[in-house]
């Protein structure tokens, strides 16, 4: 009896010491690349960048980054400031995703080939953003490359390539990005329309005895003097001074006689063609729009701009 369970308990023992001995899989390159993207710690990160560049660019810690390294950064503290739910994946199609549920925004890394040979790896990805379950229109399309090497058993980081897709044939791009062009155009002529409203209270509180004016050099004149005056207030720079401005003609009218408390400002598109609103205010400060571009139809029946 002794004999027998002296067997077990070798039999046992070996057992266990053979399970001590299995070790765990060997970190795959795409694990290695989640672990740069989401390290919290300087260390972990940079475990995954080659030795000469940790010497070179990590050697001192007050030096400034490379913008590469700075845009890296960048990218890694998005991700772990986001409010979204963060979901990362070691096999399949999509590397990691970010679902920020009450923005009903979501984000997708997929990898578009992962081609390992031998000690060395290459993975493509691409970025996705969606808005309500939709795609949302990108100005380009980015893709990076990423290769990795083995360097004593890690897996480094040896070079990054950037690839930027612009489908310039396709027409549902090319009317996204007219979207995307004219809405950077409106909200700037919006601002310069609040701008001028500031720029005219300023004014007629400074020459209570001319009130508003109705011409803009009277609130621009930057640099001409060295203290403002009626004909030169220095409220506004020389080019919105001029009345035109990124895509718009700005201009007052109906100021009356002085002193003036009445006034209209509008703000029309200089190309008709471009599918632009109108914008236009008066005394009150609220701001209204036409869809048609015209200043007559903005300030006779203009909507609130909200």
């Amino acid at each position: 009896m002794k004999t027998i369970n002296l067997v077990l308990l070798l039999t046992i023992a070996g057992s266990a010491l053979a399970d001590a001995q299995v070790q765990a899989p060997p970190q795959t390159a795409r694990q290695a690349l989640l672990e740069m993207l989401l390290a919290k710690s300087p260390d972990a990160f940079e475990r995954h960048l080659p030795e000469a560049v940790r010497n070179s660019l990590f050697r001192d810690r007050d030096a400034p980054q490379t913008p590469f390294l700075r845009e890296l950064t960048s990218f890694r503290s998005g991700i772990a400031r986001s409010n979204g739910q963060l979901e990362t994946f070691d096999s399949g199609s999509t590397l990691l995703t970010i679902d920020e549920n009450e923005a009903h925004h979501k984000v997708e890394i997929i990898v578009e080939r992962d081609d390992l040979e031998g000690g060395a790896d290459e993975i493509e990805l691409s970025f996705h953003s969606y808005i309500d379950g939709r795609p949302e229109p990108l100005p380009v399309r980015p893709r990076i490359v990423l290769s990795m090497e083995q360097e004593k058993e890690v897996w480094k980081l040896d070079e990054v390539t950037v690839a930027l897709h612009v489908p310039l044939s396709d027409p549902d791009f090319l009317k996204d990005l007219q979207r995307n062009q004219n809405s950077a155009l409106e909200s700037t002529a919006i601002a310069n329309l609040r701008t001028l409203l500031t720029a005219e209270i300023s004014y007629s509180a400074a020459f209570p005895e001319r009130g508003f004016t109705c011409t803009l050099s009277e609130l621009g004149g930057s640099g001409l003097q060295d203290a403002p005056s009626q004909q030169h207030a220095m409220l506004i720079d020389d080019t919105l001074a001029s009345g035109r401005h990124n895509g718009y003609i700005f201009s007052i009218r109906g100021c009356g006689v002085a002193p003036a408390s009445k006034l209209r400002i509008t703000a029309v598109p200089s190309d008709t063609g471009l599918d632009l609103r109108a914008f236009c205010s008066d005394e009150s400060a609220v701001l209204r729009y036409a869809t048609d571009g015209k200043a007559a139809s903005c300030l006779s029946e203009g909507a609130p701009l909200e």
